[in-house]
């Protein structure tokens, strides 16, 4: 993270980066972090939050049905958190509508949280994709929270783009041999939504 000689107030854009299993998130944010300003806030992801901190996983509906609503409460107050402190931006690991597309019902899951998918679609300003990869494409289990299989994580990312697909304003990225060419993409799609006084210093940080 950089410092920026800009001082005024910001009205918080907030930008959700989502994808399905094996994206690339977790680097691309890393890279966002060393990459953008003070003004650029990076939250942390509330499924690592909830799973992290040992909240059980099983294959149980009920329990399924709990971890989802737990991730998405969890969500809300991080959002709360970083909306208090008036940054720029404010990005998202995943968002509230991300649960929807890992949602195993029976039951609807927004009357099961007392809101719709509208109201939740209209909590952020942008919604950027990274389309999860094939095996032979990059596909891995790096992340030890990761328990997906490569088929399993692509039925998730296609459940997600379905989940999003209504917002006015998503940015899809394409998987790429080379993750840098995909990550390089997502900084010019994040740098396109900062503050100009934000952008300069931005650019050389990117281009270095």
């Amino acid at each position: 993270m950089t410092r920026c000689e800009c001082r005024q107030i910001h009205v918080p854009k907030k930008v959700v980066l989502t994808g399905g299993p094996g994206a690339g998130k977790t680097a691309a944010l890393e890279l966002i972090r060393q990459s953008f300003c003070v003004h650029v806030m990076v939250l942390p992801e509330a499924a690592g939050i909830v799973f992290g901190g040992g909240f059980p996983r099983s294959d149980a509906l009920a329990t399924r049905r709990a971890g989802q609503r737990a991730i998405y409460y969890v969500q809300r107050e991080l959002e709360s958190v970083a909306e208090a402190s008036a940054p720029a931006l404010i990005l998202c690991d995943r968002g509230t509508v991300d649960s929807a597309a890992y949602w195993p019902g029976p039951d609807e899951y927004w009357p099961s949280l007392a809101t719709t998918l509208e109201a939740e679609l209209a909590r952020y300003d942008a919604v950027i994709h990274l389309r999860t990869p094939t095996r032979h494409n990059g596909y891995n289990h790096a992340n030890p929270l990761r328990i997906e299989t490569v088929a399993q994580a692509q039925a998730i990312d296609a459940r997600l783009a379905e989940a999003w697909a209504a917002h006015p304003h998503r940015y899809e990225v394409q998987s790429a041999v080379h993750f840098l060419d995909k990550a390089t993409a997502v900084l010019e799609i994040v740098r396109g939504l900062v503050p100009p006084c934000c952008r300069t210093v931005t650019q050389e940080r990117i281009q270095k």
